[in-house]
């Protein structure tokens, strides 16, 4: 199945049963003609739901599709149990069925609430994906992961649940703010650093930007979802390789849980990513460490807390990366060639720590 020629890329996941990742411009008039169950629950966040939602939603209603709209507040704080119990219920009383389907609107929270919504339904309903944010498009949208947080850490509770299809319009990029796009090449820069050096050097390039050429735009994010694609479709349930997704991202999930989000995923990652690079560095592998470093100026973050070391490792233990109680960090010997480790010491962790800091 193909989208009109607007669509400049399609990349397959090829996982079981098989999907699209369609990336391109002005996707979403033709939405409804790619999407076979005639009742839908449209999920979205407020925010995303203003910019897009109506206009999607008539799409839909214009393939003949009946659309239910589900929307709540935007931000980490709506990935919990309690609001996936309450989407839960609002599905029910929209006479949603095992023959329906949600169509997730939005960013990587709306994805990952809406993906284990969609798993949790009557033991499991279709599910369509249609991210608005590059750091959706690239990363959370491709690879089935689903999911809510805890008070104790972040991602701790999910189901892996594929979606039938992914839509990405480079027309909802152009809505973000230049802090949101950075944010979202945080996981485009990670793989690049795994799989794929020419994503690394397209970063760099002036159209990488909210209002860039939308055909480049369209090359460097459907390049970025092949890497995932492919590295899911190896290890559909992160038992080995799919576990190298996870570069920067002990320390990420961390700094995100102790500071309750105000780091948002993406500043979280950069650092992450460059907590990592010292660490590799230090065992004598590939020195990605100025590399990183200029990412970590691109981006701009947030400060990084005011906490000990001592009080993230808390949290990296309760993180799901974590085996046999040792903490598992992805390491690069060099530029596309990712590995794990779980023997990292005390002492290095503090010493990239404390370069970690120096480097802001």
């Amino acid at each position: 199945m193909e989208l009109a020629s607007r669509a400049r890329h399609t990349v397959e996941v090829e996982v079981t049963p098989a999907y699209p990742v369609w990336v391109g411009q002005g996707l979403m008039s033709e939405i409804g003609s790619f999407i076979s169950e005639s009742c839908l629950a449209l999920t979205s966040d407020e925010v995303v739901y203003e910019l897009y939602g109506e206009a999607v939603k008539g799409a839909l209603e214009a393939a003949g599709k009946t659309v239910s709209v589900h929307t709540f507040p935007s931000g980490e704080a709506s990935k919990s149990l309690k609001m996936h119990a309450e989407l839960l219920g609002q599905l029910v009383r929209a006479g949603l069925d095992r023959k329906s389907a949600v169509v997730a609107l939005g960013g990587g929270v709306v994805g990952d609430l809406s993906g284990y919504v969609a798993a949790s339904f009557m033991r499991g309903i279709a599910f369509y994906q249609v991210p608005t944010s590059l750091l959706a498009m690239v990363d959370a949208s491709v690879g089935g992961k689903t999911g809510v947080n805890l008070p104790e850490g972040k991602n701790l509770v999910g189901a892996f649940w594929q979606p039938k299809a992914v839509f990405a319009d480079m027309n909802h990029l152009r809505s973000l703010s230049s802090k949101q796009f950075k944010e979202g090449a945080a996981e485009h820069f990670k793989h690049g650093l795994l799989a794929d050096p020419h994503i690394l050097e397209n970063v760099a390039k002036p159209d990488f930007q909210v209002k860039g050429d939308a055909g480049f735009l369209a090359e460097t994010v459907a390049r970025s979802v092949r890497v995932k694609a492919e590295i899911v479709a190896a290890d559909v349930r992160e038992a080995g390789r799919r576990a190298h997704l996870n570069l920067g991202h002990t320390l990420a999930h961390a700094l995100e849980a102790v500071t309750r989000h105000a780091l948002s995923h993406g500043e979280a990652v950069a650092y992450g990513l460059l907590f990592n690079a010292y660490l590799a560095a230090a065992r004598g592998y590939a020195d990605e460490t100025e590399r990183a470093r200029a990412f970590l100026r691109y981006l701009s973050p947030s400060p990084l807390p005011d906490v000990s070391l001592s009080e993230l490792l808390t949290y990296m233990r309760r993180d799901k990366k974590t085996a046999g109680g040792h903490l598992r960090f992805v390491l690069l010997r060099e530029v596309g060639s990712p590995f794990i480790v779980d023997d990292v010491s005390g002492a290095e962790l503090g010493a990239a720590w404390q370069k970690l800091k120096a480097a802001i």
